[in-house]
């Protein structure tokens, strides 16, 4: 019997957090890296460093995904999001073979989360599981109080995700709609980028509208659809 991803507190993983949803571009050892970890290959240890909207959130999502996919036992903690709560949440975790752990950089300077994390590093490393983690800086360059934790966090692999070109953005744009089943005209993804931020968070955002909007009215992706819809004259 498949075992599905154990998401505490009410948390869910996003519909499109796919492997094969996520164009990699020059991040491809990383997207392998988490791939084989997900299925219990590979590294036991990683940490990604990427700033906001790079998509690390969505590889660990993925991860937890493919684990369950190969009846694995996995967690995704978004620490970020737990901060009002207590290191508690993390107790037992060690149990499961895979634990994704985002946002670590998050608790930099919360003595009590950081031994907590130093806590579980430790416990899974007496086990068999494999921990994924993802942050924003570098575990020396984040502020962690705690020494020991600042070496746990760099004793296995750590990919640092690069930014992607124009053309990559593009691309990217193009694996999301394919994984939806439409085909997105390089001529609307020039206008896409044209008109609006190029971060990926704000580009996927504006997809999900026009995914819903072209399956309500039946329409391609045509400029002048995108237009009337983004502009609110549809």
């Amino acid at each position: 019997m498949t075992r599905h991803p154990q998401l505490p507190l009410g948390l869910a993983l996003r519909d499109s957090a796919r492997f094969n949803s996520f164009y990699a571009g020059q991040n491809l050892e990383t997207v392998q890296g988490l791939q084989q970890a997900a299925r219990g290959q590979g590294e036991a240890f990683i940490y990604v460093v990427a700033p906001v909207g790079m998509g690390k959130t969505h590889l660990l999502q993925a991860a937890c995904v493919d684990a369950a996919a190969c009846e694995r036992s996995c967690s995704y903690l978004p620490l970020r999001e737990l901060l009002d709560f207590t290191p508690v949440v993390l107790n037992d975790l060690e149990q499961l073979d895979l634990i994704c752990i985002d946002d670590v950089t998050a608790i930099a300077g919360r003595d009590d989360w950081e031994r907590g994390l130093f806590d579980l590093f430790n416990r899974v490393r007496q086990g068999a599981g494999t921990l994924l983690m993802a942050g924003d800086a570098r575990p020396d360059q984040a502020g962690f109080l705690l020494p020991d934790l600042v070496s746990r966090l760099g004793w296995g692999v750590t990919y640092v995700m690069k930014p992607l070109a124009e053309q990559d953005v593009i691309a990217a744009l193009g694996c999301r709609a394919r994984a939806r089943g439409l085909e997105l005209p390089e001529e609307t993804a020039q206008y896409l980028l044209k008109r609006y931020p190029r971060d990926l968070p704000t580009l996927f955002a504006l997809f999900d509208t026009l995914d819903t909007a072209s399956l309500v009215e039946q329409r391609r992706l045509t400029v002048p659809f995108v237009r009337a819809v983004l502009d609110g004259s549809a």
